[in-house]
């Protein structure tokens, strides 16, 4: 029996789970969310476009932040496939 690859989130779906993420969660700009988690707007924004990937000692404060679960965060950053 063959295996099917689940689907993974591509960068545009990453970014828009973020923006809806912060939107729902009162979190009005990167900088904010940036500050609240305790990493560079850039570093985040690299994330969440797939060029990097978080190390583990950041995934605890992103889902803190995001207050979302670590598999739930590296679904959105495409580590994890979809369900």
């Amino acid at each position: 029996m063959k295996k099917t690859l689940g689907k993974r989130y591509t960068e545009v779906e990453s970014s828009e789970w973020l923006t809806q993420r912060l939107a729902k969660l009162e979190i009005h700009t990167y900088e904010e969310f940036a500050y609240l988690v305790g990493i560079d707007r850039g570093t985040i924004s690299r994330y969440f476009r797939h060029e990097r990937r978080p190390s583990i000692d950041v995934v605890a404060p992103l889902c803190e932040v995001l207050q979302v679960s670590p598999e739930t965060l590296l679904i959105v950053l495409g580590a994890l496939d979809k369900r």
